[in-house]
């Protein structure tokens, strides 16, 4: 049994070491132009996706309509890191683990389309690890069971606008010693949250905004369809990527604002006694 295990372990050893001593054609094409990554996964970028994975941009924000391509190009990214640099931590983030379990199934769709040109040590629904000592992982928007981790190349946050305040400000120290990437994408989700004071803040993000209409694959019919459908509040946040007030607000965001300003005068002025 010990002889047994003992040659399996040499078989694989010697598999492990000619997969890092062989460059992959993929990956030789990949570095030298990051956005063939959806090209030669039989999915051609938009020109703005094109721009995205070529950028080296830090710091992302991506403000995009519902079906526009953002959790694909996010993979692409994902994928790009755990394949082009070896030993990275890529984790993707989510406000539930279904959610992000599905932005992790955007990365291996990718990574098959590719034909897998990496060797693979570990693999389930929710993780991937590369004979290159990289690792791209899933996790849960629960911010109390996330922050055993460190040195993250890159963090990609899904539903950002949905990702509580706390849990977006505890994962942020994750990038601190390894400076690695922060790219956060979503529709919008009222005038509120860490997204929303980011987006209109002057922190130095790259901010990419895609509206329906300029999604190609989005006809002018559906949207006509969808403005009756929705009403005009519901189709602006979904389509138009709006920062609406949030649905049932009692106040406007202006009435709000204009309450704690000094242009508003009292009712009633207090008179000394």
């Amino acid at each position: 049994m010990h002889s047994s295990l003992k040659r399996r372990l040499d078989r694989m050893e010697i598999i492990l070491a000619r997969q890092r001593s062989k460059p992959h054609s993929v990956l030789a094409r990949l570095a030298a132009n990051p956005a063939e990554l959806m090209a030669t996964a039989g999915m051609p970028p938009d020109p703005w996706q094109d721009r995205l994975l070529r950028s080296d941009a830090n710091r992302m924000l991506l403000l995009c309509c519902r079906q526009a391509g953002k959790s694909t190009v996010a993979g692409a990214l994902a994928l790009h890191m755990a394949l082009l640099k070896p030993q990275s931590l890529v984790l993707l983030l989510s406000p539930s683990m279904r959610q992000s379990g599905e932005l992790f199934r955007k990365v291996m769709d990718l990574f098959n389309r590719l034909n897998r040109p990496a060797g693979v040590l570990a693999e389930s629904a929710l993780r991937l690890e590369l004979t290159n000592g990289s690792r791209v992982i899933s996790l849960p928007g629960d911010e109390k069971n996330i922050r055993g981790f460190s040195g993250v190349s890159l963090l990609v946050v899904d539903e950002a606008a949905r990702v509580e305040d706390r849990l977006y400000y505890s994962v942020r120290p994750m990038l601190a010693v390894s400076g690695g990437r922060l790219v956060a994408l979503t529709t919008p989700f009222g005038q509120r949250g860490w997204f929303f004071e980011a987006w209109h803040g002057t922190e130095d993000w790259e901010r990419v905004k895609i509206t329906a209409a300029e999604c190609p694959r989005i006809s002018a019919a559906f949207l006509a369809e969808e403005k009756v459908a929705l009403g005009e509040r519901w189709y602006n946040q979904e389509y138009q990527v709006d920062f609406v007030e949030a649905i049932g607000s009692v106040f406007s965001a202006e009435s709000i604002e204009a309450a704690f300003s000094g242009r508003v005068q009292p009712l009633f002025v207090p008179v000394d006694m």
